[in-house]
């Protein structure tokens, strides 16, 4: 394939949350996975099903977030060179996270690419949680000295008010929605024109809901992890929410660190997993500025995956 025709590198993305710059001391191998998500759209929950049939039968179990770095987290005090040493010192099959767009996320042949993606005002009920769960440890943690551009300011206290500036709003210049985070549409529309790519795989948030155990030997093919039926049952087990969910209750406040940075800890970060939680929510007039966000951001084809999943061609 003509290298001209690849996806390429053309944004920094550098804020509160971000810094695309940290993937500069990143050394493909053959056979990584990137689990690549717009926030709150399925991402931990993609990890966690690698997890299983990556690593499953091993006892004690590693801890995920130990496999499994976000690299482009900027806020969590790892610095470039500690970053760097955590990634060679992988030495099973890596898989890592990434919420970046393509346009800033480098692009390798030899690696593959799982691609998640959720209805945006189901992404934006997820959102609403999550931002408004930040303790004053998060947000000195986004906010340190060292931060790139504007703080992030505090969660709105009415969920439309958020929505507002979430969908007709852009963090950087090239955006126009996604504020105060960075863009939701933007970032799968980056991924949807490169789809025909075979080291892409285009993964929906209602399909896991609908068929986990088919999205799960999904990934399997996808990534040729040779799985039997027993570690697919094993994987499906472990990662419908209900048992995600109740993982989470049984974990004890000294094991949950997500505490620091959450009021409620893993407990308010799993909260429901549902769809639809936006009617009742948002207005006709809210809802209208979705449909502006559509037509402004993404192709016909695009916008309608999103809202109701199913196969990419």
């Amino acid at each position: 394939m003509d290298a001209a025709k690849l996806p390429q590198v053309t944004r920094t993305y550098q804020n509160h949350h971000l810094d695309s710059t940290r993937w500069d001391v990143y050394q493909p191998r053959k056979g990584d996975i990137i689990v690549t998500t717009s926030y709150k759209s399925g991402t931990t929950w993609t990890q966690q099903i690698l997890h299983s049939m990556l690593h499953g039968d091993e006892a004690p179990l590693p801890k995920m977030r130990e496999l499994s770095p976000w690299v482009d987290a900027r806020f969590m005090g790892i610095s470039k060179e500690q970053l760097a040493e955590t990634l060679e010192g992988l030495t099973s099959r890596r898989f890592i996270k990434s919420h970046l767009p393509l346009d800033g996320l480098p692009y390798y042949p030899e690696i593959l690419y799982i691609i998640v993606a959720r209805d945006t005002r189901d992404v934006f009920m997820s959102l609403l949680n999550h931002y408004s769960s930040y303790t004053d440890i998060a947000m000195m943690a986004l906010n340190s000295p060292d931060r790139p551009g504007d703080p992030i300011p505090p969660c709105p206290e009415d969920p439309r008010e958020l929505w507002q500036n979430w969908i007709t709003r852009g963090w950087f210049e090239w955006e126009s929605e996604g504020w105060p985070m960075w863009s939701n549409l933007h970032h799968t529309q980056t991924y949807w024109d490169y789809r025909h790519l075979p080291n892409f795989l285009f993964l929906h948030y209602n399909d896991m809901l609908a068929d986990l155990e088919g999205a799960v030997r999904r990934i399997a093919e996808f990534a040729s992890i040779d799985v039997d039926d027993a570690s697919v049952e094993r994987a499906v087990e472990e990662t419908t929410f209900a048992n995600v969910r109740k993982k989470v209750e049984e974990t004890s406040e000294d094991e949950d660190m997500s505490k620091l940075f959450f009021e409620g800890g893993q407990r308010r970060f799993f909260f429901k997993g549902s769809n639809e939680r936006w009617r009742g929510v948002l207005n006709d007039d809210d809802l209208a500025l979705y449909e502006e966000a559509k037509e402004r951001v993404l192709s016909p084809d695009c916008a309608a995956w999103l809202e109701s999943g199913g196969a990419v061609a």
